[in-house]
């Protein structure tokens, strides 16, 4: 399968701290869930940031479609990326239709056709219409991060990059939600680099797992190359959680 992002020998350091990220090589294949796990401090977020260029690689190289990122035009670049993330960042005093329109209203889109893409991502991502015009603030966590996808979504965008967007839910929201992603990435088929430290999550979701620490690459595997993998940090990471990780692995 083609690759849409690929790392080539790619390092990132900050601030005379070493680095963060360490001589990272991977390609991640075009319509596939591309879990980044890890434990808290270990390169993840930092990898995430390097795909979009909010951060800059040290050395190596990262391409995109097959174009290095130093040739994109980097406004261009980020808008063919979604971004979701953990405590999703939505403006406060936007309504939500105007959050989920922002990317649409900048690409210069007329304003029936956002109206039209509000109204369609709202029931993509399970929620009521009259939602739009509420205010973040009015809003339970589960329906923001919602309306968080549904930004992300917004203008189309191949490339979906996810850091713990589920991560401060609780665990029965999370669980629908994780259940909603799938069926999301059934139908749109996007290319999603999705971070996170919990194992089940990981499970659940990816396409493949690349198990990250300290800023290196441990593995890169399937679902079930992980669950069966001998490699010590894979078996330190099962054993942590301490469950039948083969229902684990099973998708809802």
């Amino acid at each position: 399968m083609e690759a849409a992002i690929e790392f080539r020998h790619v390092s990132y350091g900050a601030n005379g701290t070493g680095d963060i990220v360490r001589d990272l090589s991977l390609e991640i294949r075009r319509g596939e869930t591309l879990v980044l796990l890890g434990r808290s401090g270990s390169g993840k977020t930092t990898t995430l940031k390097l795909i979009n260029h909010l951060l800059t690689p040290s050395s190596g190289e990262i391409r995109i479609d097959g174009r290095p990122i130093r040739d994109w035009d980097i406004i261009r670049l980020r808008r063919m990326i979604g971004y979701v993330i953990q405590e999703v960042g939505l403006f406060p005093h936007f309504t939500i239709a105007r959050n989920i329109g922002l990317v649409p209203k900048v690409e210069n889109w007329p304003a029936d056709r956002i109206q039209k893409r509000v109204e369609e991502l709202l029931d993509l991502v399970g929620l009521d219409g009259q939602i739009a015009k509420r205010y973040p603030h009015q809003l339970s966590g589960g329906q923001r991060q919602r309306v968080g996808v549904a930004r992300a979504l917004a203008a189309d965008p191949p490339i979906l990059l996810m850091d713990e967007p589920f991560g401060a839910l609780d665990p029965l929201t999370r669980s629908e939600l994780q259940k909603e992603f799938l069926a999301l990435q059934t139908r749109l088929q996007k290319t999603i680099v999705f971070v996170t430290h919990d194992l089940h999550e990981a499970l659940i979701l990816g396409t493949r797992i690349a198990l990250i620490d300290t800023g290196q690459l441990v593995t890169l595997q399937s679902r079930n190359e992980f669950l069966s993998s001998q490699e010590p940090l894979v078996v330190a990471y099962k054993e942590a959680f301490q469950t039948d990780l083969n229902d684990s692995g099973k998708r809802p």
